[in-house]
């Protein structure tokens, strides 16, 4: 009997190949694709002028301070990247145990953002206030007698995300996973006539050990006592992390993030099949760092893998994703 023919009737004459043939056909039936319009950039910004710090644990990364943040900003929008999340790194001695410099109306990120709306307007703001970049102990909320009280916190989150409104932030991201945050901040955002800032919130931020290097970026690594587990979601929990999200849809947000990004494809799938809301992944800096270190080392293909992460994110349901690769992405993306 002809080989084919056996083939044939064991297959039903089903042949997935036909469409994997030639490039044209590949090109016609691919599921998801990766455009610029995915991209939100995270940048690093530090106080003083003329600075380009860069970040050993992430290579490629650099603090900023706004001057060079803004020229920096201004590429990213060119390249025709929607939006930037941004993150300080504030001197040492303004960090105390509530992070009350969270609360200036002109601390350095909130300059960072009028800076940016004034030069790049065009291009959305995304801003977070989570108290780790502010406390001199590196958790995201109030210590009290050792334990992050969660309404104390609330309340002073609220007051910053207005401040950070006021500056020009189009979309507040509560990163810090206090109980009952996003109701809050959406009330105390309407008092304040910011009815048009929208909430992206870290709806399932997990207890991950992929955000060393963010640590260093922001330097909280040396300061932080004890861990996160009392306030961050469990990695073994899945369905925690959609009754999270559940709650903070009741709430008011208008997007949910999953983070970390790779390593919690199922829940980006879960929760935007549960809520049909805009979903969101941080590819976290343990991330990125894992990729750029085997790249520079030649084990892995960098750029290959960076795509191929990126794409998998749309194939499990991201409508976007947060990722220190966006500016490389992108410039890939103009050469076609």
């Amino acid at each position: 009997m002809d080989k084919t023919h056996l083939v044939d009737e064991i297959t039903g004459h089903r042949r997935m190949r036909r469409n994997r043939k030639a490039d044209w056909t590949r090109r016609l039936v691919q599921e998801n694709r990766l455009t610029v319009d995915d991209l939100i950039w995270p940048i690093f910004i530090v106080p003083g002028t003329g600075i380009v710090d860069p970040i050993a644990a992430m290579p490629g990364v650099n603090r900023m301070s706004i001057d060079k943040a803004v020229e920096a900003v201004k590429e990213a929008a060119d390249l025709g990247i929607p939006a930037i999340a941004t993150f300080p790194d504030i001197e040492m001695e303004l960090r105390d145990e509530t992070g009350s410099n969270s609360l200036l109306a002109n601390n350095l990120i909130n300059q960072a953002t009028s800076a940016f709306k004034k030069a790049v307007p065009n291009i959305g703001i995304i801003t977070d206030v989570a108290l780790d970049p502010f406390t001199s102990h590196g958790h995201d909320g109030i210590m009290r007698d050792g334990i992050i009280v969660n309404d104390e916190t609330v309340d002073q989150i609220v007051r910053a995300a207005v401040m950070q409104a006021d500056a020009g932030a189009d979309i507040i991201a509560p990163s810090e996973m206090m109980d009952g945050r996003i109701g809050a901040i959406r009330r105390g955002l309407d008092a304040s006539g910011h009815q048009d800032v929208g909430i992206m919130s870290y709806a399932t931020k997990f207890s991950s050990g992929f955000y060393g290097p963010y640590r260093e970026a922001i330097n909280t690594s040396g300061l932080l006592k004890g861990d996160k587990n009392s306030y961050y979601i469990s990695p073994a929990n899945g369905t925690e992390a959609v009754r999270d999200a559940a709650l903070d849809v009741e709430e008011g947000a208008d997007m949910l993030m999953v983070k970390p990004g790779i390593a919690y494809l199922d829940i980006c799938w879960r929760i935007k099949e549960a809520f049909g809301l805009p979903v969101f992944a941080y590819q976290v800096s343990g991330e990125y760092t894992q990729i750029k270190a085997a790249a520079m080392n030649g084990w892995i293909d960098g750029d290959r893998v960076m795509m191929e992460t990126l794409l998998c994110f749309k194939r499990a349901g991201c409508d976007g994703i947060l990722s220190y690769f966006a500016v490389d992405v992108a410039k890939k993306l103009a050469k076609g």
